[in-house]
């Protein structure tokens, strides 16, 4: 082996050695970094969850606050309940947004995300807009309030509560009934307790042998006596129609309301007892079938 062999061969070996010693100090500066960056992430991260959690403690001393607030002022259950569910879902979302700010995205580029966002999720979700409208609109309509008894196309019972989208409520048997707000706003509804006093119509029939006047005299004292009949308002008796086996015989008495199903149930009970009483004849569904000579119908 010549010099200039031996020459060449000692070059490359300090030029490889120089090239791994840079790639070295590029790999050490690059972990550097990644070292810095991650620590810096960290913090940010560990910034982002003392954020979240004093967050969550703020949204519930300002809902507290607000819940305490609508008691003192009277509102009514289904306006506060909504309204607390609206400004719970804003302040969260607001605090999701200084989440993300704090974790190093452009705001001003997640706004217009966000409205892009936003934009097609509204396409999506248009049924669940129309129940926050729907929401909306019962709210300022006021067609009832949490503990009325409404009856609805399809559902009838108590509201218990009234959510963005939804209504709920409790049939007369204890099963809950969600409808969304959307159906409900666009639904005839009845309203069986926003008024105090309500009127009971009754109808009874008597045989046509008996003595209308006698048995009028009857269900007059019968509501008369009774204590929750109210007796400030006029009790109507009258002759409702002839029908075929019977006379219809129609009563309308005011009650208060919350008293009006228990009222019904004791004075047809109270009905009946003095309609044995005075011997006055409660008819059923008569069919009379003549039958003919057969010789007369064969000819």
């Amino acid at each position: 082996m010549n010099l200039n062999t031996i020459f060449l061969s000692t070059q490359s070996l300090q030029e490889g050695a120089e090239e791994v010693v840079k790639k070295v100090s590029k790999l050490s500066e690059y972990l550097g970094k990644a070292q810095d960056q991650l620590i810096a992430f960290g913090w940010k991260l560990l910034v982002v969850v003392l954020i979240w959690f004093i967050g969550k403690k703020i949204i519930r001393v300002i809902l507290h606050i607000l819940e305490k607030t609508f008691n003192r002022s009277n509102m009514e259950t289904s306006v506060s309940t909504f309204l607390m569910a609206v400004i719970k879902a804003i302040l969260y979302g607001i605090l999701v947004v200084i989440l993300i700010s704090n974790i190093g995205v452009d705001t001003s580029s997640l706004v217009a995300v966000l409205g892009t966002a936003t934009l097609s999720i509204g396409l999506a979700l248009q049924g669940s807009l129309a129940n926050f409208a729907g929401g909306v609109l019962i709210l300022i309509m006021k067609p009832f309030r949490v503990g009325d008894y409404i009856i609805t196309p399809d559902k009838e019972g108590t509201v218990t509560g009234l959510d963005i989208f939804y209504t709920r409520m409790l049939t007369a048997d204890n099963r809950l009934v969600v409808i969304p707000n959307g159906t409900l706003s666009n639904s005839n509804i009845i309203n069986v307790t926003h008024e105090p006093i309500r009127r009971l119509d009754l109808s009874v029939l008597i045989d046509y042998s008996e003595n209308i006047k006698k048995v009028k005299d009857i269900l007059e004292r019968v509501a008369s006596e009774h204590e929750l009949v109210l007796k400030d308002y006029d009790t109507q008796i009258f002759v409702n129609s002839f029908d075929p086996s019977a006379i219809n015989i129609g009563i309308r008495m005011w009650v208060k309301t919350e008293d009006y199903w228990t009222l019904k149930w004791d004075i047809l009970e109270k009905i009946k007892e003095d309609f044995d009483a005075n011997d006055v004849t409660i008819p059923f569904d008569q069919l009379d079938v003549n039958i003919t000579n057969r010789d007369v119908v064969s000819k």
